[in-house]
């Protein structure tokens, strides 16, 4: 009888260590993962509220340069009024007479005294 007892008390004692020790390994997995979860959490945050300062910049950035526009627009339409034919010949630009490359029609013609009629070309 003691032997059955001692090998049973030995029998429970390596159950016990195996359990212990697959417990102490679940319990280092998990907080091991929350942790990295932690940091997981904490890099993304971090890049949200980075990414939404930098847009901040840029939308005060954008307001600057569409103003910018917004006066270099009225500068051109303040220009484009002073300029006239009269401040062209003072600029020392001519006026130039067009030449224009004509054809003759397409329909009736008279060669040598003879009406021939051209048939129209379908291209």
């Amino acid at each position: 009888m003691r032997a059955i007892s001692s090998k049973l008390n030995m029998y429970v004692r390596g159950v016990g260590l195996i359990n212990n020790n697959i417990e102490k390994f679940l319990l280092n997995l998990i907080l091991w993962s929350f942790g990295a979860l932690v940091f997981l959490y904490l890099l993304f945050l971090g890049n949200m509220v980075k990414n939404i300062i930098e847009r901040r910049g840029l939308e005060a950035e954008t307001r600057v340069l569409s103003s910018e526009v917004a006066n270099l627009e009225l500068k051109y339409l303040s220009m484009t009024n002073v300029v006239d034919l009269a401040f062209s010949y003072r600029m020392g630009f001519k006026e130039t007479k067009a030449t224009f490359a004509t054809r003759k029609a397409l329909g009736l013609s008279n060669i040598h005294g003879k009406n021939i009629q051209i048939a129209q070309n379908d291209l």
